[in-house]
């Protein structure tokens, strides 16, 4: 069978994304698994394996075809576009726009098919604002590469997976999204999306309020919206259930119960997870023609360049991508 091959984006280079790619590299089984290419800025990596103090050779290719693909070699697609002189730590326009390239680079790797996985590493915001970048995250830049409006988000840490109903928005606005209409279409979404996975199982949608509501005496959400929605997806054909109480689902989840559940607002299913297994928390970005995988912790100003951040989650990040990543062959 065909090697997955993954495109691995460098991340902002102030932060610790590079030295946790450099270190990911360095991780043998990795290679056993797919083809990994890193996008990303030859000044950048040769500063990140300096702190790390790794003795990866680095191979400079313009097409994923050429790379070498072996253990001790990073096979780089450098795009040239930051300076030897900026600092660990600081918010820097010139990062924000480097990170951006990369991560567009790495789209268009993507949508031309050469690779069909993209691994991302930490991004920050503010550095994103002072380069004038029109995105606010990921997630915005990779619908635009994709021509994908809204795609879905699933977290993965071992056998936990979860999708979201809504993403960032206060807890009142949180609420307010749901709606039998939306619940209806994100059971839809997340049954298709674990079809292409190749996940099996049934999709439960968690309860927003305490207990699901029982019956109406904790609110109405479940009886007016939430139900009714789960209910005709039954009769459409969808394997579905609940709601069940948040308090359990999660954990029935993780134990095997559960193919997914339908977490109905931003940190619902985040607490669950996160708490679980903080660095193996895997957020994954489906309904595109490529899969997105992504550490799911930020640049950590504070510690880059110093050798001291975990490589795990980037690992994992990886190590998804190659499991999955075949199901988006082209």
């Amino acid at each position: 069978m065909k090697r997955s091959r993954i495109a691995v984006t460098l991340g902002d280079p102030a932060g610790i994304g590079p030295e946790i790619v450099a270190k990911t590299f360095n991780v043998k089984e990795l290679y056993d698994q797919a083809d990994i290419v890193l996008v990303g800025d030859k000044n950048v990596l040769e500063k990140a394996l300096k702190v790390t103090g790794l003795d990866l050779k680095i191979n400079i290719i313009e097409h994923v075809n050429e790379g070498k693909y072996e253990f001790g070699t990073i096979d780089l697609i450098d795009l040239k576009n930051m300076p030897e002189d900026y600092e660990f730590g600081e918010v820097s326009a010139a990062c924000g726009k480097a990170a951006y390239e990369y991560i567009f680079k790495a789209g268009e790797l993507a949508m031309n098919g050469e690779v069909e996985s993209v691994a991302t590493s930490p991004i920050n915001k503010e550095s994103l604002r002072a380069a004038d970048i029109p995105f606010i995250g990921h997630t915005e830049m990779f619908e635009k590469i994709s021509g994908v409006k809204d795609p879905l988000t699933m977290f993965e840490v071992e056998g936990l997976r979860v999708f979201f109903l809504s993403r960032h928005l206060s807890l009142k606005d949180a609420i307010d999204q749901v709606k039998y209409d939306k619940v209806y279409e994100y059971i839809e979404r997340c049954t298709e999306a674990m079809k292409r996975l190749g996940v099996e199982g049934t999709l439960a949608v968690a309860g927003l309020n305490p207990h699901s509501g029982e019956h109406g005496l904790f609110g109405y959400e479940e009886v007016e919206e939430i139900s009714p929605a789960i209910e005709d997806a039954k009769k459409k054909g969808f394997d579905v259930t609940g709601p069940v109480g948040a308090d359990s689902v999660f954990a029935q989840g993780l134990q095997g119960k559960y193919g997914a559940v339908l977490s109905l607002y931003h940190d619902q299913g985040h607490i669950a997870t996160k708490t679980y297994n903080f660095m193996k928390t895997i957020s994954l970005t489906n309904s595109m023609p490529f899969l997105r995988t992504s550490v799911d912790h930020g640049t950590a100003f504070d510690v880059a360049g110093k050798n001291i951040a975990s490589e795990v989650s980037m690992v994992e990040a990886v190590k998804l991508a190659a499991k999955y990543g075949p199901q988006f062959r082209r």
